[in-house]
């Protein structure tokens, strides 16, 4: 059985500095030797600990600018060497090298290095570190003697650990934090291929600063579970959700759920649908979600009306749906919500008041996330054997940008319908058709074959719901290939229309606008979502 080496000696060389002195300071305060190199080393010692640099430990320089300073053998046979054979510990003994138990490397930033467009190929190579994936994989490889710790955030774990259990480790947590080391040099190394495979332009000579392809030849990504889940899309499918190491501010994935069941997996994706779809818009707003379109969108002066708008355009798909607001929610609107049945609420935050209200409903799950316009910078698709990839569609194509292309222009009221049914648009799968007014969806057809049932089920939906469409406004997220389409919508009551225009039959279609007496703007932008 594998015992639990006290440690003694300790190895500290990071570059991100961010809770290393606290660590130190456990360490020392129980008489572990510490050693380190360069600006850790320095930032102990100013701190008052005593410090050996690795120079000293070996008895042989750093050199060639720091390139080799830790690739030496008193340095990887003190971490590599196990404990349990015997002829590893003659060697130790023949050598004079010294046991290191325990080792906190991070790595230096090649991220950040390389993060801008003008990066000197010789500034992205020196960022490249050697002897830091060397000694987390060495750890991580003898881990039943060595613990190796990658990430700040498990310092507070190991130094608690130490305390309770007579200065050593436990076999679980070396394994555990073994196994994430390399899950870091993994990331590490897959930055560095995919940026040096998006370089064009460039011999390879240092001093170049060559151009960067968006897509690299090789696209290496990493992601971290958060939780298995019961199945999948279906009860069939087994499934897990993972994130991003680093998943910008305000998307889905750094929710905070306060309350509620596990999560699904269409609980997720939907959710996903509703918050990027509420976080587009400026004022109060209220976005129900139903199989990943939306049955609902509103903006009001507060988030109870946004929501009592959204609920009116298809009460019969909100029931059981996913409800997402851009605005903190208070009393009011829980009371609102909580009368229906819903899977999940997500807002920026939820008071003191709303949370008694959910808190009597405790299988709705509630999810926090922050409003904030970061983007991930890839969208993914998988397809048999492969993978697409693209730019995640962040275009909000500003009123100025839109060209009136019919005899009749529009009024200030129309103008808002338009921009505001056009946002609705970009979020419902194709081909959509989404009629709008007054701050409100009033019916949505999405996902069909044909452009032409996308509108006439809107209208239906609009009618189920018993609103009227006259006088409203209609985008399509697409061009309209034929008139028929355009007259559908008009017979169900449209003044106005919003599409991107650029059909063979564009002169068509806008002189079935001109001849129906109604307004017709093109964004020259379309939304394709399927």
């Amino acid at each position: 059985m594998t015992s639990n080496p006290t440690i003694k000696r300790a190895l500290l060389s990071v570059s991100d500095k961010t809770g290393i002195l606290e660590l130190a300071k456990a360490l020392a305060d129980r008489g572990v030797e510490i050693l380190s190199t360069g600006g850790t080393a320095k930032l102990l010692a100013e701190k008052g600990l005593d410090v050996k640099e690795v120079s000293s430990h070996t008895g042989f320089p750093e050199i060639m600018d720091g390139r080799v300073k830790t690739l030496h053998p008193k340095i990887h046979g003190g971490i590599l060497a196990r404990r349990d054979l015997q002829s590893h510990l003659d060697a130790m003994e023949e050598h004079g090298i010294g046991a290191i138990d325990l080792v906190a490397v991070n790595l230096y930033p090649f991220d950040k290095a390389t993060a801008g467009d003008n990066v000197k190929l010789e500034d992205a190579i020196e960022n490249i570190d050697i002897g830091g994936p060397a000694m987390v994989r060495a750890s991580a490889k003898n881990y039943t003697d060595v613990t190796i710790i990658v990430d700040p955030a498990d310092y507070g774990k190991v130094i608690d650990e130490i305390k309770s259990n007579d200065g050593s480790t436990t076999l679980k947590t070396r394994s555990g934090l073994a196994a994430k080391a390399y899950a870091h040099t993994a990331r590490y190394d897959g930055a560095i291929a995919a940026f040096l495979t998006s370089l064009e332009g460039t011999e390879g000579a240092l001093e170049d600063t060559p151009a960067r392809i968006e897509y690299p030849e090789v696209l290496s990504m990493q992601f971290h579970k958060v939780q298995d889940m019961r199945y999948g899309e279906n009860p069939h499918q087994s499934a897990a959700f993972y994130r991003e190491a680093k998943a910008p501010v305000g998307l889905l994935a750094n929710y905070r759920q306060l309350q509620g069941k596990e999560l699904s997996f269409n609980n997720i994706a939907d959710s996903d649908a509703a918050w990027e779809c509420v976080k587009t818009f400026e004022a109060p707003a209220c976005v129900i979600i139903k199989h990943a379109n939306p049955c609902g969108v509103a903006v009001a002066e507060s988030t109870l009306n946004a929501y009592h708008k959204a609920f009116k355009t298809d009460p019969t798909s909100a029931f059981g749906g996913i409800i997402a607001f851009n605005r903190p929610v208070d009393e009011a609107t829980a009371q609102a919500v909580a009368k229906q049945f819903v899977e999940v609420v997500i807002a920026p935050s939820f008071d003191e008041a709303a949370r008694a209200v959910f808190f009597a409903k405790q299988n709705v799950r509630l999810l926090e996330i922050p409003v904030e316009t970061g983007m991930h910078k890839f969208d993914y698709k998988r397809v048999g054997g492969g993978l697409l990839v693209q730019s995640p569609d962040e275009r909000n194509v500003q009123q100025s940008e839109i060209k009136v292309v019919s005899k009749r222009q529009p009024t200030e009221q129309q103008w808002s319908d338009l921009m505001f049914a056009w946002r609705c648009a970009k979020f419902v799968k194709s081909n959509a058709i989404v009629f709008c007014k007054d701050g409100m969806t009033m019916g949505v057809g999405a996902g069909q074959m044909s452009r032409v049932d996308s509108a006439r089920i809107a209208s239906i939906k609009a009618q189920n719901a018993g609103l009227t469409l006259a006088d409203s406004a209609v985008a399509s997220d697409a061009f309209f290939p034929f008139r028929d389409g355009l007259d559908v919508v008009v017979d169900a009551g449209a003044s106005c229309v919003i599409q991107p225009g650029g059909s063979m039959r564009d002169d068509e279609v806008i002189a079935a606008a001109n001849e129906r007496d109604i307004v017709m703007v093109l964004t020259g932008v379309r939304h394709f979502r399927h």
